[in-house]
């Protein structure tokens, strides 16, 4: 329905009128475009380890460490350390060494690890509840090969994962649906509550959003686990996830479900009965009376649902987490008002042909006031969550905006089609318009009519099979002229129509929100990407030098390598290699061999068997580096005739 205020008499609208929804249209869609420089982080990243992703060690580390951007829920099971053939190496017991704002986790290893590669995997649910995981592999010694094979399938996918998407989807479908509805009929169309269509409606939206919270409790512990349905029967995971702020969250969902549920049974039960037996002003008086405090009661039961969101995602991290959740519990109250309120409208629209002008114009004002809401709430969130007009094009979470924007500006397009209707509703006598009270006294005479004509001049035949037929026929018969007197107005035609259009662009706007809701904001990637080009070793233009370890394993086969790329660029570089004992005396090594690898294009390994230049320094001159990346050089340096090793470093290069 239209997002803007009731429409005049007229059908024309004066271009005066037109500045003011063009000022919130616009404004609506510079919302996703606000941007500042504050700092803000919504998922977790990883920010750094110890060992480094990659790194060789010349001895074996007492522990490893995790380091995140902000704070992290684990377990014991969190980090594990397995060695070239699959083995565990760490005690299994999680670190707490978070100290200030460093936010660090970690796990010691056993004794006497032997030389080469150890994967590291860990998994973490991050404070806004989304799971993460990773993993990275260092050496001891010098690399070497490994049999550890790590799960393609990300955090929170697979099976589970889709499971768990549905039924946020669900959930999310269904607040708006319940809040929308019960709005709808407070604050529009009192006479709605005893409509069988929308009670209908507003039951199945509160069973859709309690079925959905269910479905997210018993799927949390497998969703940011193992991955397996299974673990729905682990009741030690059960019981760790009701631990957790989002547990906690879901399991408040249902508490304030069981009071939507008395609402409900009082907005369709004693609230809708006296609705039909209002006649005097003492009845009228008490009907207010009972309005405000459904309205009261139905709005706290309302922002507390909305609140077990604010409280357990994006709005409960980051910057200014005091503010951004009452303003995302008033940004889903608004979505639920105009989204929910207009699939309530469209079934109104469908079912009851005499919906009354008024309630229809009621609604366009409610729509207005949540457009306000939403445009309010919606520059906040953007300012908050993206951080730079980089982010709005560069990251997933920008780009989902944008279509998020675009969906919104369609919805308001279609939505001054239907303002249109409105107004042509507005100009022509409908059944609104007359006393309810007449309006079924014309139906009900219709009825008789036709069931006068049915009788005179249907037989029933004594086949049962005949009989049925016949029954089938005028039940056709019936539903069609049904159909006809709800035709007969076109202006209420069109109107459903128009709604109908904005009720499926209503539904992928809500899909699109709802992945939003999962997807790493575009502060936090933008963010996590720079991490990782400051730790790249290289600047551009600049030599690169790298420093490694090495251990050949036999005599006299420990100390470092030196690496040096001059200028450290995209085209032709001198390299050097200086091999020093760890006493840092030149080693002369009988053979030095190099290698480039672009992993990321398929490139390489391209090799280099550098000159002799001087006892323990060897050189080459004009090498090309094609493209600019992240190079992984590997070092073999051998040091007898069957001692030898490889080192590797992966260095930004460009």
């Amino acid at each position: 329905m239209t997002a803007t205020a009731p429409a005049p008499s007229t059908a024309r609208t004066r271009p005066a009128a037109l500045l003011p929804r063009l000022v919130l249209v616009l404004a609506a869609l510079l919302a996703s475009l606000f941007a500042a420089a504050a700092p803000a982080t919504a998922h977790a990243a990883l920010t750094a380890s110890d060992p480094k992703d990659g790194a060789v060690v010349a001895t074996a580390p007492a522990q490893v460490s995790l380091s995140f951007s902000e704070q992290v829920a684990m377990g014991d099971d969190s980090i594990r350390v397995m060695d070239p053939q699959g083995k565990r190496v760490d005690t299994g017991e999680l670190r707490d060494m978070c100290s200030g704002s460093t936010i660090r986790y970690g796990t010691a290893l056993n004794s006497g690890l032997p030389n080469g590669t150890y994967t590291v995997a860990w998994q973490a649910v991050s404070a806004d509840s989304h799971p993460i995981a990773g993993a990275f592999t260092f050496s001891i010694g010098a690399p070497s090969a490994t049999s550890v094979t790590l799960p393609t399938q990300q955090a929170g996918g697979g099976p589970v994962g889709t499971a768990y998407d549905i039924a946020r989807y669900a959930a999310y479908g269904g607040f708006a649906v319940l809040v929308g509805g019960a709005a709808f009929i407070l604050l529009c169309w009192r006479r709605g509550a005893g409509e069988r269509s929308v009670q209908k409606l507003v039951l199945r939206a509160w069973v859709t959003l309690t079925a959905a919270t269910l479905a997210m409790l018993v799927l949390r512990n497998p969703y940011t686990g193992s991955g397996e349905f299974a673990d729905v029967f682990d009741l030690t995971g059960l019981q760790d996830v009701l631990e957790t702020k989002t547990g906690a969250s879901l399991v408040s969902r249902l508490l304030l479900l069981g009071a939507a549920a008395l609402f409900i049974a009082v907005l369709f039960g004693t609230y809708a009965r006296r609705q039909k037996s209002v006649g005097t002003a003492e009845d009228t008086k008490d009907m207010s009376d009972l309005t405000f405090g459904l309205g009261v009661g139905g709005g706290v039961v309302a922002a507390g649902i909305a609140a077990t969101w604010a409280l357990s995602e994006h709005a409960s991290t980051g910057i200014q987490p005091g503010i951004a959740m009452p303003v995302d519990i008033l940004h889903l109250l608004a979505v639920a008002a105009w989204l929910g309120g207009l699939a309530t409208l469209l079934v109104a629209l469908h079912k009851v042909p005499d919906i009354e002008r008024a309630a229809v114009q009621r609604f366009s004002r409610l729509a207005f006031i949540s457009v306000l809401v939403l445009t309010a709430t919606g520059i906040y969130q953007s300012w908050r969550q993206l951080g730079s007009f980089s982010a709005l094009t560069g990251t997933s979470y920008g780009r989902l905006l944008l279509v998020k924007v675009a969906l919104v500006a369609v919805l308001v397009a279609v939505a001054s089609l239907s303002r249109r209707w409105t107004a042509r509703l507005a100009e022509t006598p409908v059944a609104g318009d007359v006393s309810r009270e007449t309006a079924e006294e014309e139906e009900k005479k219709a009825e008789d009519d036709d069931a006068e004509e049915e009788a005179a001049s249907v037989t029933v035949p004594a086949d049962p099979r005949r009989a049925a037929q016949l029954a089938r026929q005028q039940a056709a018969r019936a539903t069609a002229r049904a159909r006809q007197r709800r035709d007969a107005d076109p202006g209420r035609a069109g109107l459903r129509r128009s709604v109908l259009a904005e009720a499926a662009v209503a539904v992928v706007l809500l899909a699109v929100t709802t992945i939003l809701t999962s997807t790493e904001p575009g502060r936090a990637a933008e963010q996590e990407a720079g991490r990782a080009e400051a730790t790249s070793t290289a600047v551009p233009d600049r030599a690169v030098k790298v420093t490694l370890p090495f251990d050949t394993g036999g005599k006299n086969g420990k100390g470092t390598v030196r690496l040096e790329l001059d200028p450290g660029r995209v085209g032709a570089n001198t390299f050097h290699v200086w091999i020093d004992t760890p006493e840092g005396t030149p080693l002369d090594a009988p053979e030095v061999k190099v290698s480039f690898t672009l992993p990321a294009k398929d490139i390489g390994p391209l090799p280099l068997v550098p000159e002799r230049a001087a006892p323990g320094h060897w050189t080459a001159s004009g090498v090309r580096i094609p493209l600019v990346g992240e190079w992984r050089i590997d070092v073999t340096v051998r040091t007898s005739d069957i001692d030898q090793t490889t080192v590797q470093k992966n260095v930004k290069i460009g």
